[in-house]
């Protein structure tokens, strides 16, 4: 298992979150841009789910290269109780997630839709990539539920 590398993020609570400060086990998730149809539909999965990974002791941190306004305006619409973190820094090029994708043939960089369960030692126990919404949250209660 390898260490989180050292990344910050603002959050939408005007706080900041701080991988080398984790104090309980945390969930960090990552996806291309808010206020689109996926990403909106991850966000209410883990809000949906939030009571049952609170009862494991896991925190819930959603992240994307939003500025920290539009993630704001993307936690009121849905609600959520958990914050949102934007990376406007090198983040997701520390994790190995800003990769190059293709759209209509046209070439860009963007977020590799991502997962991390992170012990509170900010050692990296699991890791999606590639992520498809269709029951993922699902996929990692059912890995948190079973570590405990």
């Amino acid at each position: 298992m390898k260490k989180i590398p050292k990344i910050k993020l603002l959050l939408t609570n005007d706080q900041e979150f701080d991988s080398l400060k984790i104090k309980s086990p945390t969930i960090l998730f990552f996806y291309p841009k808010a206020l689109t149809g996926g990403c909106s539909v991850e966000v209410a999965d883990f809000q949906n789910h939030l009571n049952q990974f609170k009862k494991l002791g896991f925190e819930i941190i959603g992240a994307s290269k939003d500025p920290v306004e539009r993630n704001k305006k993307f936690s009121e619409k849905y609600k959520l109780k958990y914050q949102l973190g934007s990376d406007e820094g090198k983040n997701c090029e520390k994790l190995g997630i800003w990769i190059e994708k293709s759209m209509y043939g046209r070439k860009y960089f963007g977020i590799d839709r991502s997962t991390f369960i992170i012990d509170k030692k900010g050692k990296i126990l699991k890791q999606w990539n590639k992520v498809k919404v269709k029951g993922h949250v699902e996929e990692v209660y059912s890995f948190c539920k079973n570590l405990k």
